[in-house]
């Protein structure tokens, strides 16, 4: 579907992140996924469980041998998701970026509330950020690894 703008995220593998709003800590995890979650203006219920989905059966812990073959679920790990609107901005015109492909905040909040649901919903453990506000992200980035998911369906 041409134009389409697809749900995204950002994923860390951590050893530890946390997310702090004016000086107080909101979210922390131990081992697990760092999220950045941006919502699109087209995503739908099918790209929220798709990429929820997907996140938590992705195998990127390794196993005893060392290979990627573990997920967050088989490590028992946990989640940080921390909603990130400027993961739609478009840089292609012009100095600054443009933020139209992100959703409205109202649709995006709820959508992000519900990913975060349809994640705990598997039995993980998921911290967040604070919807809308400045946010402080720190994290131990366990490899490096790192990746960029945008939803497959639409």
């Amino acid at each position: 579907m041409k134009g389409k703008r697809w749900m995204k995220v950002v994923l860390q593998r951590v050893s530890e992140a946390k997310v702090t709003v004016e000086g107080q800590i909101v979210g922390a995890i131990g081992t697990g996924l760092m999220l950045l979650v941006g919502v699109g203006q087209e995503d739908t219920e099918q790209d929220l469980n798709w990429m929820a989905d997907k996140l938590a059966g992705l195998r990127i812990f390794e196993d005893d041998g060392g290979k990627m073959n573990l997920s967050v679920e088989d490590v028992k790990g946990e989640i940080l998701s921390v909603s990130q609107f400027t993961l739609y901005g478009d840089c292609r015109k012009g100095k600054r970026p443009n933020f139209m492909g992100a959703a409205r905040p109202e649709t995006a909040e709820s959508f992000y509330d519900r990913f975060n649901e349809r994640l705990r919903t598997r039995g993980l453990k998921v911290e967040t950020g604070r919807f809308g506000a400045m946010m402080d992200v720190s994290l131990v980035n366990d490899g490096p690894v790192t990746l960029i998911l945008d939803s497959k369906n639409g």
